[in-house]
C-alpha cells in the first residue's frame, strides 16, 4: 500500500513549499504547491488525493468550492489560513479542520494523521 496522497493549495511560496517539505518529509506523496483555483481544480481531476491542506485566500480566488468539492467526494480538508480563525471555518464547514498561520510543523502533521485516522 502506498503512502497517503496529501494535496496542497497555497499561494505564498515560501509557506507552500515549507508545507510540502514537511508533508513530504513525514512519509506523505504531496500533491502541489497549487497556488490557484484553477491549478487545483485541473490537477483535482487528473488525481483524487486522500487529504487536502488549502489555503483559504488562493491567487485567483477563495478555496472554498474546491473545499466543497472535496468534501462532497468525502476527502477530509484541513484549512491553513492567516486570514480566518477556526471558529471561522469550523462554523462554514463543520467536518473540515483548520489550523491558522503561522503553524507549527507538528500541528500540521497531526491534523493530517488525526483526518486520515477518522476518515
Amino acid at each position: 500500500m502506498s503512502a497517503p496522497r496529501v494535496f496542497v493549495a497555497e499561494d505564498e511560496m515560501i509557506i507552500a513549499f515549507d508545507l510540502c517539505n514537511t508533508v513530504e518529509e513525514a512519509g506523505y506523496i504531496v500533491e502541489g504547491p497549487h497556488s490557484d483555483l484553477a491549478s487545483a481544480a485541473l490537477a483535482l481531476q487528473k488525481e483524487k488525493p486522500d487529504i487536502a491542506i488549502l489555503d483559504v485566500n488562493l491567487a485567483d480566488g477563495l478555496s472554498f468550492p474546491l473545499a466543497e468539492q472535496l468534501i462532497a467526494e468525502n476527502i477530509p480538508v484541513i484549512f491553513h489560513s492567516g486570514h480566518y480563525t477556526v471558529a471561522e471555518m469550523k462554523d462554514r464547514f463543520p467536518g473540515a479542520q483548520a489550523c491558522t498561520k503561522p503553524c507549527p510543523p507538528g500541528k500540521i502533521l497531526a491534523a493530517v494523521k488525526h483526518a486520515l485516522a477518522v476518515h
